[in-house]
This record gives C-alpha cells, structure tokens and sequence, in this order.
C-alpha cells in the first residue's frame, strides 16, 4: 500500500480499512500462537500499513479542523 494510493481516499474510507487491518492483524496473530501462521512477514507489513493509514487520517482531520 503506498501512501499517494491512500491519501486519495475519503476519511470514512481510510478508517474502514484502518478496522479491515485490524482484524487482520489480530487474525495473523492468533494464527502465529496456534502454529499455523506461513507467512510471517505480513505481520509486519500490517502494522507498518496500518500505522501508515493513522498518520494520514490523523493529517487529513487536522487539516479539515
């Protein structure tokens, strides 16, 4: 996900994916306690695009304030 990509979304749109991340982020990390996780990469992946989504919603409100 690249950030020019995310920052022709909405507000509404950005914290949709924000929660779509989230799970996924907490479904990978009941698949890495339970053994079952094959792509241990993606785990990082998502946190770094989910805190790259917050930085922009967070530049996005600041700017409509």
């Amino acid at each position: 996900m690249k950030a020019s990509d995310v920052r022709t979304k909405t507000v509404d749109e950005l914290i949709d994916e924000v929660a779509k991340l989230k799970k996924e982020q907490f479904n990978l990390r009941f698949q890495k306690a339970t053994g079952q996780l094959e792509n241990t990469a993606r785990v990082r992946i998502v946190r770094r695009d989910i805190a790259r989504l917050q930085t922009i919603l967070r530049e996005k409100r600041g700017q409509t304030a």
